[in-house]
């Protein structure tokens, strides 16, 4: 990390007026970011809540409810309607723990990965061009400053776990600006 009192050090980044267009960079990245999944999930009469459902059961088949309240840090009460229609629907199974049987796993269906690889196409798409227009070590800084908005020690350290996958992640043979497709076989039958 760089020393911030570094004799020639430019701390101009610090100046509220970079500060608040931090704020607001952040904001406008994000509407652009979730427009067109919104308008995917109107279509089932869903919303933000489902599509972070969608998005961490897919990254992570067979996670735990309580792991994913967890990460999404709503109630009980919030989750178990989102859940609700998403298992209703044939989004989401959910089947009972191997060893405890208290336990529910969640699982994408057909369905869900579907809808899953819908909502995240352009995502992936628009930080694939974003990344290669800035360049490597733009990346790590944006990465860098990310983690350091992230509040919680056990939230940057997902970050840390997974620093090595994504080199095993990459598929060659895409073309420039097309998102690699997340791994076939995770979803689940209803």
């Amino acid at each position: 990390m760089a020393d911030m009192n570094a004799p020639g050090l430019n701390l101009l980044f610090l100046r509220d007026e970079e500060l608040r267009q931090g704020i607001e960079l952040l904001f406008f990245a994000y509407r652009d970011f979730t427009a067109e999944p919104d308008a995917i999930l109107e279509k089932f009469g869903f919303g933000r809540a489902h599509h972070r459902v969608i998005y961490f059961v897919g990254r992570d088949p067979g996670m735990t409810v309580g792991e994913l309240l967890a990460i999404l840090r709503i109630t009980k009460q919030s989750l178990s309607r989102v859940l609700s229609q998403l298992v209703d629907q044939g989004f989401v199974v959910q089947k009972t723990g191997p060893r405890d049987r208290r336990q529910r796993l969640l699982y994408l269906t057909e369905k869900g990965a579907d809808l899953e690889r819908q909502l995240s196409a352009e995502q992936r798409a628009r930080i694939a061009r974003a990344y290669r227009a800035a360049g490597a070590q733009a990346v790590e800084g944006f990465r860098k400053v990310m983690l350091g908005i992230i509040g919680q020690e056990e939230d940057r350290h997902r970050f840390d776990q997974r620093a090595g996958q994504g080199q095993a992640a990459a598929q060659p043979g895409k073309a420039d600006g097309e998102a690699a497709e997340p791994p076939r076989g995770k979803a689940q039958p209803a």
